[in-house]
């Protein structure tokens, strides 16, 4: 697969449920519409994704490709897990979302495993998957908003079970070192820790505040304290490379 070359860029993947997504399918032909991602929500991040996010990433790099579980970036995927499990043939916004229509791929064995799951109602999720970087976004007190996707990768069906679950499991294309090297602030090392290493808002929070402590930090921004803990994210990346 091409491999995607940007500057330090975040995978995002977020989820909603099919209840949710609105879906309708076809269940002979595996053919389904619903929508990928919904606009104006907030997640449990806090991120809010809106109007008009995905219109510069569907007008310069085409429809996204379709997969079950975000397999084709998985460590644990075998050579199977990189093929589409199926093609869409319409992405695009409404006032509502992003609305996609799709089809399963016939003859191919886990397209029709996927199709008789999401009919019988055991994989009941949507997820999109791809590239948000700095300035994509506008930080507010409690999360993000998104008013950009640098590229939509692709749409996965999946089976996390709640709209508002949202995971980010890792720093692509600019690698965590050039991540480390953007941690200005405190807030900069929380959205990092949540980005790269999957840390739940909570677990960022408290990470950080333990941090902070072990260092006898009294001022959160102070840019000694941040300066000490990007020197230990270094050593962290340079063990785990």
């Amino acid at each position: 697969m091409e491999q995607f070359q940007m500057e330090v860029a975040m995978l995002l993947q977020k989820t909603l449920k099919l209840n949710d997504v609105e879906l309708k399918m076809d269940g002979e032909t595996g053919k389904f519409t619903g929508y990928a991602s919904v606009f104006g929500g907030v997640d449990s991040y806090g991120d809010t994704i809106v109007k008009g996010a995905f219109e510069s990433t569907l007008r310069a790099n085409g429809k996204p490709l379709m997969y079950l579980e975000h397999s084709w970036q998985s460590p644990f995927s075998n050579g199977a897990g990189l093929l589409p499990i199926g093609k869409f043939d319409r992405v695009s916004e409404d006032d509502h979302g992003l609305l996609v229509s799709g089809e399963l791929t016939p003859g191919m064995s886990i397209s029709a495993d996927v199709r008789a799951a999401m009919l019988h109602g055991t994989i009941d999720g949507l997820s999109i998957g791809g590239y948000v970087k700095k300035g994509d976004y506008d930080e507010i007190e409690n999360g993000r908003v998104i008013r950009k996707w640098t590229r939509l990768v692709e749409v996965s069906v999946t089976a996390m079970p709640a709209d508002n679950v949202a995971r980010i499991s890792s720093v692509k294309s600019g690698g965590m070192d050039a991540a480390i090297a953007e941690v200005e602030t405190v807030r900069d090392l929380e959205y990092l820790l949540r980005d790269a290493g999957g840390f739940s808002k909570g677990a960022a929070m408290a990470l950080v505040a333990r941090v902070k402590t072990l260092f006898h930090s009294g001022d959160p921004g102070e840019q000694g304290d941040t300066k000490q803990m990007k020197a230990i994210l270094e050593k962290i990346s340079r063990i785990a490379a």
